[in-house]
């Protein structure tokens, strides 16, 4: 099964981001499909069922919108699809403008009832908005950046004065790993003090530099559990816009040490049984987080009913129900 925001659910073409043509090549194409954004929202429509809401060419802030505030995505379903930033509109052409059965939302919440492909495109599109966002100025010289390679890349502008500096969109590893015992009974999870009581998940943390992944895993663990682990293996990887990490998902097996909270990040952490995942005990992240899927492959590995069908247990985005 593939992870949530993955998979070819586009062609993205990228030999066409040299072509000087693209912007007015898209605008001439009556099928391509404009995905609408301001901000981290972008325009969906919940009629008849959740989907985006996308335009063409020919509607007012498309045909309004400078070729700047346009990023070439790829080919979409068989068309031609384009991003376009309309973060400049006013409040009031927005409201009078944008379709009636659509509004401008988050991803976050929409991820598990949009399709697949849908989600994976505005994940894209997401981490695209917030790369330019924090890029609207050089970083070595302090002046503004325009947009090329169709979107791709900001070139600062003071190329006449030696400067010039390009800067492309960037991704933030981080490892998120599924910790067994020696047995592979159980499961370390922990949880932050700012969830809501019952909440845990799977270890996470960030890759820092001169550090290899498996390196970061045993770290992190280390840092947050006081518990070290070895035979740490690549499961999966999920592309993951909040704000723009790539979520890359290891299991590893814990040695005996006691849980001990080093770096003060978790609250708690502690071993759960799949009998105590099995009724309700903790609460679980969403199905579309890597992070449950690293817990319902181990939890599927040796038991007689698979996570997703078992019927008390709890989860982040769920009403919790329990054993009656």
């Amino acid at each position: 099964m593939v992870n949530t925001f993955a998979g070819f659910y586009l062609d993205r073409r990228a030999e066409l981001r040299d072509d000087p043509d693209w912007a007015d090549q898209a605008r001439a194409d009556g099928e391509t499909l404009f995905v609408l954004a301001a901000g981290l929202a972008q325009l969906v429509s919940h009629e008849p069922q959740p989907e985006i809401a996308f335009v063409r060419a020919d509607h007012p802030l498309v045909a309004d919108a400078p070729d700047s505030s346009l990023t070439l995505l790829g080919w979409f379903r068989g068309a031609r699809c384009v991003l376009v930033d309309i973060g400049h509109a006013s409040d009031e052409r927005l409201r009078l403008e944008l379709p009636a059965a659509a509004r401008l939302e988050e991803l976050r919440p929409l991820a598990s009832i949009l399709p697949k492909d849908s989600a994976g495109l505005l994940a894209y599109a997401r981490a695209l908005m917030f790369w330019r966002e924090r890029h609207r100025f050089c970083g070595v010289c302090g002046r503004a950046t325009m947009p090329g390679r169709a979107g791709h890349v900001l070139n600062c502008r003071a190329a006449d004065s030696g400067c010039g500096a390009s800067f492309f969109p960037r991704l933030d590893p981080a490892v998120i790993v599924l910790v067994t015992d020696n047995q592979g009974e159980r499961a370390l999870l922990g949880r932050q003090a700012s969830w809501p009581p019952g909440r845990y998940s799977t270890v996470a943390g960030f890759v820092e530099p001169g550090e290899s992944l498996e390196d970061a895993v045993a770290r992190e663990v280390h840092e947050e559990t006081g518990v070290r682990v070895k035979d740490v293996r690549y499961l999966s990887s999920q592309p993951w816009p909040f704000p723009s990490s790539l979520m890359l998902g290891f299991q590893a097996v814990g040695g005996d040490e006691p849980i001990e909270h080093i770096d003060g990040e978790l609250e708690d952490a502690r071993w759960f049984t799949r009998a105590q995942i099995a009724a309700g005990e903790p609460m679980l992240p969403p199905p579309t987080s890597i992070s449950y899927r690293l817990i319902e492959t181990w939890f599927d590995t040796n038991a007689a009913t698979p996570l997703r069908q078992q019927p008390y247990v709890g989860r982040w985005d769920t009403k919790r129900e329990g054993p009656k």
